[in-house]
């Protein structure tokens, strides 16, 4: 029997897990990505010691990278080189995304990127547009509640909601946009498990409608 994926279910190799963070919880742990094998997967945003989508690559996954720098696209292209994967790269601002082709995608995640576009809203429908329906989107960023603070000092130093969007905010746009939260993980780096507040948030949602 022919493999419609072109090999990839027999090219899982072991690697790196997708991050979602410094000294936090990986998917390897939480499982939000789920089984990509022979997936078309899109990181929105490249992120990790090993890129993200390279990661997923090495799992199966048919991964696009997007990122408007040059260097981070440069630092896909070589691990991807040096882990014998393929990884297709696009250098363009993260909601400019008219080059994919809509409901595509099995998956985008998009990790510690949220705070670089000043047009959230504009970013969620693109991605609401290129996923298949009831297709996740995992994305991830530094908690909220975490940049009221700086560094160790426990003095607030910043308004809730100024650096980062709320989770109030968070919940909404994903709504506006019609995707459905169906997980959410409020993570503490494993170097302070005594924080007083989570250092990153996670969220998963679907895509609802076509």
């Amino acid at each position: 029997m022919s493999d419609p994926t072109g090999g990839l279910l027999r090219a899982v190799m072991p690697g790196p897990e997708v991050s979602y963070g410094t000294d936090v919880s990986s998917d390897g742990e939480l499982r939000l990505c789920g089984d990509v094998r022979g997936k078309r997967v899109m990181e929105l945003g490249v992120y990790g010691p090993t890129p993200n989508s390279v990661a997923l690559a090495l799992r199966g996954a048919r991964t696009i990278a997007v990122d408007p720098s040059d260097t981070n696209i440069a630092k896909v292209r070589l691990a991807a080189e040096k882990s014998e994967v393929k990884v297709e790269c696009h250098r363009t601002e993260l909601a400019d995304l008219g080059f994919a082709t809509s409901s595509l995608f099995d998956l985008v995640i998009c990790v510690h990127q949220v705070s670089r576009t000043h047009d959230i809203a504009r970013l969620f429908r693109q991605v609401h547009r290129l996923l298949k329906t009831e297709a996740s989107f995992v994305l991830a960023l530094t908690h909220p509640a975490a940049d009221i603070f700086e560094g160790s000092d426990p003095t607030a130093k910043h308004k809730y909601g100024s650096k980062s969007p709320g989770i109030g905010d968070l919940v909404m746009s994903l709504q506006r946009a019609n995707f459905a939260i169906n997980a959410m993980h409020e993570l503490s780096s494993v170097r302070e498990p005594r924080a007083v507040v989570p250092s990153t948030l996670v969220l998963r949602a679907h895509k609802l409608g076509s």
